[in-house]
């Protein structure tokens, strides 16, 4: 009978053991990017991600930087925090804290109206249409390079855009360095057709699109008006589509078909001065290719007539390491091999190319374009595009023909899809805040987002 209560007692201090290191309290630091010093007094809100972005708990970071909250109760929620460093919020560039996930580190910046630093490094003007109206996205990038780093952020408006007349927003995104896309508002200015994103912009390169349509007879004219500086301007058609420049000079193709998909027109002005003058004129009708057609990973989206934004790598040709170079954030990394014959545009390739790869990926179609790539990876067939961050190496004709699945192998997979699941699940709950999807909408993805990340989870412990 001893024995018995003995064997009792061990079994519920194991329990107890056990309950205790699954519900351990979420600390972190908060440095300060502008003094390279802890950020002290920052309020620090820790959000649950069950039933959409909700505060469950709320502090503030010591001398130290240091904050913690006490163990959440629900141990199976993916949680969030949040830190606020004069009126901008930050959060953790690796994400939403999943479960088992105790440790949140973030860096904030001092906050001013104005900043020296500033630079646009690219816009990209896509366009189709399918007779009936002119469907376009424009997507901006803004380098913030001020020293010492600090945010601009401004009621007022950080970023002033204009649009061709007649044209009408259908949304607008923005995405901070190392963050998550999410919806952002925009404002009218006080000229016509100017518009401006009151989004802050953090130390390094934030990103904008905004999608939108106007009416089209089969040709239209458009005498583009930047605000600043811009180092590539970018004009992108599916082929069946004409381009006309008034100053032909001004443009250059770029035709590659290592790079570029054969059914895709892509035009480039380089080091573009406010003011200069870079009409051109398209016309005739077409829609950029579906996806399986081109080889692509990322779904067609608004370009397409879905609701989620289009891909502007959806120009890039689909052959080995395409869709690998659109999330290999290296320098160049990716875009398969060195041109071997120099030409005018070859200094600007690689970022021209990687600035496709800034489509703000929104909804479903980032967890399937993920899913899609860990699959080819894993399974090794010929002419499937390979994930980079599973593997680094690009050349197809390297690897082997149907490599041996192993647990660490499953293991590997698992954590991918975990992290683009993770990624998924903090942008279904802004849409949700939003009010971007209905409530039916939400509680289905958000049903199958929880049973895969179960699944993910389960065979990442299993090596099954």
């Amino acid at each position: 009978m001893r024995g018995l209560s003995g064997c009792i007692a061990v079994i519920l201090s194991a329990l107890l053991f056990a309950s205790a290191a699954f519900a351990q309290n979420i600390t972190g630091t908060v440095i300060n990017g502008t003094t390279g010093k802890p950020s002290a007094g920052d309020e620090v809100s820790l959000l649950s991600l069950a039933q959409g972005m909700q505060e469950i708990g709320s502090t503030k970071t010591d001398a130290q930087g240091h904050f913690s909250f006490p163990a959440p109760a629900d141990t199976q929620t993916p949680h969030m925090v949040r830190v606020t460093h004069q009126g901008v919020s930050y959060f953790p560039p690796s994400g939403p804290l999943m479960p088992g996930s105790t440790r949140a580190d973030l860096t904030v910046y001092d906050a001013a109206a104005k900043v020296d630093g500033l630079s646009q490094t690219v816009e990209v003007d896509r366009f189709q249409s399918d007779g009936k109206q002119l469907e376009a996205i424009a997507l901006f990038a803004i380098s913030n390079q001020s020293q010492p780093p600090r945010t601009v952020a401004n009621d007022k408006g950080t970023f002033e855009f204009v649009l061709p007349a007649g044209a009408q927003i259908d949304s607008a995104e923005a995405k901070a360095p190392d963050g998550q896309p999410i919806a952002a508002e925009t404002t009218a200015g006080a000229q016509k057709n100017h518009y401006w994103f009151s989004y802050p912009l953090r130390p390094g390169e934030t990103q904008f699109q905004v999608a939108y349509h106007m009416p089209y007879s089969g040709e239209a004219s458009f005498s583009p008006k930047l605000m600043g500086e811009v180092q590539h301007f970018v004009v992108m058609l599916p082929k069946s589509m004409s381009f006309a420049a008034k100053d032909p000079q001004q443009f250059q193709s770029m035709s590659d078909p290592r790079m570029i998909s054969p059914q895709t027109t892509v035009l480039v002005a380089t080091n573009v001065k406010p003011g200069e003058d870079l009409s051109f004129r398209i016309a005739g009708t077409g829609t950029f290719p579906a996806e399986d057609q081109q080889g692509g990973g990322e779904s067609g989206g608004a370009m397409g007539g879905s609701s989620t934004p289009a891909s502007p790598e959806a120009g890039l040709a689909g052959g080995p390491g395409s869709q690998a170079a659109a999330n290999d954030d290296r320098p160049g990394g990716g875009l398969g091999a060195p041109i071997d014959a120099p030409d005018p545009l070859h200094d600007y390739r690689v970022y021209i190319l990687g600035a496709f790869a800034l489509v703000l990926v929104m909804g479903g179609a980032y967890v399937v374009s993920r899913s899609n790539q860990i699959r080819p990876a894993m399974a090794g067939g010929g002419g499937g595009k390979i994930e980079a961050e599973a593997i680094d190496d690009h050349d197809e004709a390297a690897l082997p023909a149907k490599p041996a699945v192993t647990s660490a192998g499953v293991k590997e997979r698992s954590a991918l899809l975990l992290e683009a699941m993770k990624e998924e699940l903090f942008q279904l709950e802004i849409d949700r805040q939003a009010g971007k999807i209905t409530p039916e909408e939400y509680a289905k993805a958000k049903a199958a987002l929880d049973e895969t990340i179960k699944r993910a989870v389960a065979r990442g412990k299993s090596g099954r």
